[in-house]
């Protein structure tokens, strides 16, 4: 069965982005287990890429069904796939990790556990959902034909929502969550994303929270320009649409912000998208760690020199005691926001040294995350 994709989104999980294997003799990864009830069946190891899958190994079972691949060490999360011809368990590769593998054929692409690997249970759970949510839309089309597309519809969208805040928000770093962003449903003999940000402006935003935290621990890797490139596009596109003029120019290492709707000490809402037009110091911080009252300070030197230029600074607290928080800032004179819902790990997760600074443009544009910013002033200085 063909599958009509756009090309940006190629190959099964469509995960893009040309494989990054370390030469380092000696550095391995290791994919082992069983696949009962497969005597005499090949069980092939593949490599999902940007031009599609390629077999690095493969072997013919006998009656235990024990396998055992290995590969060079991997500098950045990598995904691969044991297959028995339709039947498919995706794995998720980092570094030299080892994962196990135990499955019963023939329906060993949801009859499988995983050991040694957090990704690989989370990527598991996606998988299964994924499986669900295609037999209730096959359903549909099968018994309410005449309805069928809308009901999909809201399905997928319910779908959409339990993955992205359980999931891809959570921990937006992780290879589990780009694994997401680019699973489908099959209507007919066409393949369909559920993320696609070519027709919905808001999957555009999850796509940007995969990005932005892969641009922080994994710059500079293949994948992470194909997340950065295929958002801009969703940027573009959209803003094209908007304007119904000619095509925006969106500068490629610009990263449009992931809106945080959060309430300041007053309970009142402030969200980072209304600072369009402003310079911001996007800034994540807990007043209760040590050396808070030094850092206060330094920030209140760039707001008192900048904000009459243009800076703004929106600064979300993540204090476990929003009471405590509510005395520190009652004097500051820039947004102060308390994120009690987790929004944040959007740009903040997994947990770093506090604090976490973003600089935004002023077209709302994340132009320098915590890695890239050198000297705080300068970079300002060059925004404003």
């Amino acid at each position: 069965m063909k599958h009509t994709i756009k090309r940006i989104f190629v190959a099964g999980i469509i995960a893009v982005g040309v494989i990054v294997l370390a030469s380092c003799a000696g550095e391995q990864f290791h994919v082992n287990g069983s696949i009962a009830n497969a005597k005499d069946s090949v069980l092939y190891f593949e490599h999902n890429g940007l031009e599609g899958f390629s077999t690095i190994d493969s072997v013919k079972l006998d009656e235990k069904g024990n396998f055992s691949f290995s590969s060079d060490k991997v500098d950045h999360p990598e995904f691969f796939r044991l297959r028995i011809a339709g039947q498919i368990i995706n794995i998720a590769i980092d570094s030299t990790e080892t994962i196990n593998v135990q499955a019963t054929y023939p329906q060993m692409a949801t009859d499988y556990s995983v050991k040694g690997s957090y990704e690989n249970e989370k990527i598991k759970e996606l998988a299964l959902k994924q499986v669900d949510l295609q037999a209730q839309c096959q359903t549909i089309y099968a018994e309410r034909p005449d309805i069928a597309d809308s009901l999909v519809n809201v399905l997928v969208s319910g779908y959409k929502q339990d993955v992205s805040r359980n999931y891809i928000f959570k921990e937006p770093m992780r290879a589990y969550s780009y694994f997401a962003l680019f699973q489908y449903i099959v209507v007919g003999n066409e393949a369909r994303l559920i993320f696609d940000p070519t027709k919905d402006a808001k999957d555009n935003k999850v796509f940007g929270a995969v990005a932005t935290s892969w641009d922080t621990y994994y710059p500079g890797s293949d994948r992470t320009q194909n997340l950065h490139n295929i958002t801009i596009k969703g940027m573009k596109d959209e803003r094209i649409v908007q304007a119904q003029t000619k095509p925006v120019e969106v500068d490629a290492k610009e990263m449009g912000v992931i809106d945080l709707p959060l309430r300041d000490n007053r309970g009142v809402e402030h969200h980072l998208t209304d600072l369009k037009g402003k310079v911001v110091l996007l800034d994540f911080h807990v007043f209760s760690a040590e050396g808070s009252t030094e850092y206060i300070m330094k920030m209140r030197e760039l707001y008192n020199k900048y904000h009459d230029r243009g800076l703004e600074i929106y600064m979300v607290s993540l204090d476990n005691n929003a009471h405590f928080w509510k005395e520190q800032v009652a004097s500051l004179p820039w947004i102060n926001v308390y994120d009690d819902t987790g929004i944040s790990r959007a740009y903040t997760a997994p947990a770093q040294t506090m604090p976490i600074i973003y600089l935004i443009d002023r077209g709302n544009n994340v132009v320098k995350n915590p890695s890239q910013i050198q000297n705080l002033s300068e970079e300002i200085e060059k925004l404003l």
